[in-house]
């Protein structure tokens, strides 16, 4: 139908316009890791009189006798705030609810991932149906070109959706694919989901990051979120060929 024509112009319009901005890829990785988008954050939240804590526990989620959040306990110290915004981690089991599992192995290689010419980075989705699997495979790879390894060392991450099997079994096709492996670590995490809209009780919780590399799924997430704190949905319309300093 015509909804569906019109959302994959607008993707394809989307994939285009990143690609012209640098030309090798649509996609783009902050330098020295994903670390730089906190980083950035927490510059652009002092601009506006925010304050950014780091190595912070969140001991408690207060809540008044309402059932409503109004402040975080760490340690001896109290934050108040009109709202608690955060990932399930921070809020007690019965706000949220498991969701999955999520494998992932972060491997460290000598060489660029074979039949990739030679990339310092790399996107690989392999589509579930292709290795008789419902979830997609996700590779992506890094190295000094992005400031995250010694030169020559290659990052790449491989992960997936569980579906029952072993964890490494189910990334089998996605190792398959890195040639020979320095060193590789895997782990298995549970996937969790806010239990309702956190209106009522004023704690506004994201899903947890699940398998995929693009974070396509991340960002919707927080623009829901950001729907559901504000009531309204954030204007994402921006000018293509606008620049940092316009912002």
């Amino acid at each position: 139908g015509l909804p569906e024509a019109l959302d994959t112009v607008t993707t394809l319009q989307t994939y285009c316009y990143s690609l012209a901005r640098y030309g090798t890829s649509p996609y783009i990785y902050p330098m020295y890791g994903l670390g730089g988008l906190p980083e950035g954050f927490s510059r652009l939240c002092a601009i506006h009189g925010g304050t950014f804590m780091l190595n912070r526990d969140v001991d408690e989620i207060l809540m008044n006798e309402s059932g409503e959040a109004y402040g975080i306990r760490c340690g001896n110290e109290m934050a108040k705030a009109k709202l608690v915004i955060g990932d399930p981690s921070y809020f007690p089991r019965e706000q949220v609810r498991p969701t999955g599992l999520v494998v992932r192995c972060i491997c460290f290689l000598n060489h660029p991932i074979p039949n990739t010419n030679n990339s310092e980075s790399a996107q690989i989705i392999i589509p579930g149906p292709q290795v008789n699997r419902k979830n997609d495979i996700f590779v992506c790879c890094v190295s000094s070109a992005h400031c995250v390894a010694n030169r020559g060392v290659y990052i790449a991450i491989v992960s997936t959706l569980m579906e029952g099997g072993m964890p490494e079994e189910e990334i089998k096709p996605g190792l398959a694919l890195l040639g020979s492996i320095m060193q590789r670590f895997t782990s298995v995490a549970t996937t969790y989901e806010p239990v309702d809209d956190g209106k009522s009780n004023k704690c506004f919780i994201s899903k947890s990051f699940d398998g995929t590399s693009h974070f396509e799924n991340d960002v919707e997430d927080l623009l829901s979120l950001y729907e559901r704190i504000t009531g309204s949905k954030l204007d994402m319309t921006i000018n293509a060929d606008s620049v940092e300093a316009d912002y």
